[in-house]
């Protein structure tokens, strides 16, 4: 017993350390993929872009896939993910780069959120609320730390950032695959040795060749991102749902999640577009909107104030650092 209880120790201590080793990189990584963004932005712009049919026709989707890809990680970037102790983004303001904001009479009609006090940092947060162990603060509506490629968390505030820009990202990718084939087999010389393009032929071969393996791997991601929203649950909530469905199925129980109101409302609560929100262009246009809540409200199936086939006591708590019991629990 002892035995186990040191190596789990040593587990977390090691845990620790890799938290603290990528947060520290964190910036590293964040300019590295500004770096890599940017190549492969200028070889499609100056390499395929030129010899594209049409160019008065296909030039403004290219901009505009490269321009919501930029802001886009721009914003998840430097778009706080919201926290519980108040330390939330700007709100909306007139400026270029902020949609119009919805008439309040417009909003949705959300139900007040219950309350827990976490153990870890003396919060009292809402529920969908959860604890970093990298941050050390509640975020609300969490739904993972991500120290490579944003350096920061995914939440309320930047989510829909962040999917956003994964699609953006798989479009260019994916556009600079299929278009630039034709120009990778001229870079390895099998068309002919001339290279006339300032780019180097092998960082052209090199980029060509991680746009390929992204449009796959973010392709993949994104389409599971994406699930999950039009299932109305977030990355941790995934994880804590499939436990909830096992405990009631074994007392011949049903699982209900309140918070998936139909796959179609779950997005556009998500993205906070369509009747209640703001225009479906935003979704085109990169711009920066509010959430559809604060993070202390949420939407709900109607007639539902909780999840079904969850007793009070079962509910999940936030991964714990020694084995203790839970410290605070999670909605």
């Amino acid at each position: 017993m002892i035995c186990a209880r040191q190596v789990f120790r040593c587990c977390k201590w090691l845990e620790r350390m890799g938290d603290r080793l990528t947060g520290a990189a964190g910036p590293f990584f964040v300019g590295l993929a500004v770096v890599l963004t940017s190549l492969g932005a200028i070889c499609f712009f100056t390499i395929i872009q030129p010899d594209l049919p049409l160019p008065w026709l296909t030039t403004p989707p290219c901009v505009l896939i490269a321009a919501n890809m930029f802001m886009h990680y721009y914003y998840v970037c430097t778009v706080p993910p919201g926290f519980v102790d108040g330390a939330d983004p700007q709100p909306p303001r007139r400026s270029l780069l902020w949609a119009t904001h919805p008439p309040a009479s417009m909003r949705w009609n959300s139900v007040p959120a219950s309350t827990t006090r976490c153990r870890k940092c003396g919060q009292t947060r809402p529920e969908r609320a959860h604890h970093c162990r990298i941050c050390n603060r509640c975020v609300l509506k969490f739904d993972h730390h991500c120290p490579v490629r944003i350096n920061q968390c995914v939440g309320l505030h930047n989510e829909r950032h962040f999917v956003l820009f994964m699609a953006y990202l798989v479009l260019a990718t994916f556009f600079l695959g299929i278009l630039g084939y034709g120009k990778a087999l001229d870079a390895l010389g099998i068309h002919y040795n001339n290279w006339p393009h300032a780019v180097p032929a092998l960082a052209f071969i090199l980029t060509y060749m991680l746009s390929v393996v992204l449009c796959l791997a973010v392709g993949i991601m994104l389409a599971w991102h994406v699930w999950g929203v039009a299932r109305g649950e977030t990355s941790v909530e995934a994880q804590d749902h499939e436990v909830y469905r096992r405990v009631a199925t074994a007392r011949d129980d049903t699982f209900v999640n309140s918070y998936d109101v139909g796959a179609r409302r779950n997005l556009e609560l998500f993205f906070n577009v369509g009747p209640g929100g703001y225009p479906w262009y935003t979704l085109l246009v990169p711009l920066r909107i509010m959430p559809y809540t604060d993070g202390r409200s949420w939407v709900r199936r109607e007639g539902l104030e909780g999840h079904l086939g969850v007793r009070r006591g079962e509910e999940l708590t936030d991964e714990e650092d020694e084995g203790e019991e839970g410290e605070g629990e999670e909605a």
